[in-house]
């Protein structure tokens, strides 16, 4: 385990020797332990580096890119631009973004900025638990993003820090796991809104993401919630082992099938035909490079996809990694942005960044 890992495992299990912060009695949500690896079943990414991960070139492009993100943050802490507006979804992942190459809040040459981002968060944490915009349309999607990165926030800042501030983070997570709990539909997904009635795949791996943070940061976590998540993803699954937007019925995309079989690893699950089918599907619709053009979704589904070859390491992260790699530092502008045609310059820009700084390993949502 290196340095910084280290630090945070020692954060998480001096918060967990404090014991959780609910008295409901309800079986909770603990992630496998990976098993003994049959012979020729990969390792995750996370522990096995491959040669030349981040080169030069690669190294340039990131601090590049940071500080072009930094340059377009908004004054009141937020990020977004006319196609996406002010929004908690894009904060949260420019913020973590900066967090990706070890930004903590007030800490780090971007740390100000990590820290004005999780403030326009927190400014946006009702007392419902739902973190949104009072514009907002679609408030789930960014409530899986900020949840997901006050876990990641919460997660690698115990033991040091504003206390205060600290506390904030909490409650606003504490409440937003217990939102997601609540508005889970009887499929075991979930929907644009926070009620448990509709349900589709590129919304509920938002929460599922969310929900392994937290569990990471030592929030209790149901069990059953998680249950019914990894089965409704498993219900989405075509027989070319691609995955459609709702059940029953519904082509397979390969942006949401690269979020189905990283739902599924955050879930805790390591080891399944659902997963190796999944993959093999990745790679024979999505591999980086074959058709140079943006497609739709491209960012989303190559943040999702670059998650899912790291998890499943060996071969899929070797083949993978160098060539996404070339293709983003082929797509970067000169000024260090890259430009998403749907979401706008920050959310591509957020996004090129957390694929290109996956090698360095600092986010505890990235570990098994």
């Amino acid at each position: 385990m290196n340095s910084r890992n280290a630090w945070f495992a020692a954060g998480l299990a001096s918060s967990l020797l404090c014991g959780g912060w609910t008295n409901v009695p309800r079986e909770l949500w603990q992630p496998e332990a990976p098993k003994p690896r049959p012979a020729g079943v990969p390792e995750s990414a996370a522990n096995n580096p491959i040669a030349d991960e981040i080169t030069p070139q690669a190294e340039r492009a990131i601090a590049k890119g940071l500080a072009a993100l930094a340059r377009s943050q908004n004054a009141d802490g937020s990020f977004g631009e006319a196609q996406m507006g002010r929004n908690v979804a894009v904060t949260a992942l420019a913020c973590i973004a900066m967090m990706g190459d070890g930004n903590l809040p007030g800490r780090g040459a971007y740390g100000e900025v990590v820290s004005k981002g999780l403030e326009y968060i927190l400014k946006n944490a009702s007392e419902s638990g739902l973190i949104a915009t009072p514009n907002a349309t679609s408030p789930m999607y960014g409530h899986g993003f900020a949840t997901l990165f006050l876990g990641e926030v919460y997660g690698m800042t115990q033991g040091g820090g504003d206390s205060d501030l600290t506390d904030r983070v909490h409650r606003a997570l504490l409440r937003a796991v217990q939102l997601i709990e609540k508005s889970q539909n009887d499929e075991g997904g979930w929907r644009y809104n926070p009620v448990a009635f509709d349900a589709d795949a590129s919304v509920t791996i938002c929460q599922i993401m969310a929900l392994r943070s937290a569990r990471n940061a030592g929030l209790e976590v149901s069990k059953k919630t998680i249950d019914n998540a990894v089965q409704y993803v498993r219900s989405l699954q075509n027989p070319d082992g691609g995955f459609r937007y709702q059940a029953p019925g519904g082509p397979s995309a390969w942006p949401r099938s690269a979020a189905g079989v990283a739902s599924l690893y955050y879930a805790g699950i390591y080891e399944d035909r659902v997963i190796d089918d999944g993959i093999k599907y990745l790679f024979a619709n999505a591999m980086p490079g074959r058709g140079e053009g943006q497609q739709i979704h491209f960012f989303y589904g190559h943040y999702y996809a670059v998650q899912a070859m790291f998890l499943a390491g060996g071969e899929s992260w070797s083949k993978w990694w160098p060539e996404i790699r070339r293709v983003l530092l082929t797509m970067q502008d000169d000024r260090g942005y890259w430009d998403d045609q749907s979401a706008g310059r920050d959310y591509g820009t957020a996004m090129g960044l957390i694929i290109m700084q996956m090698p360095k390993r600092y986010l505890p949502i990235f570990q098994k």
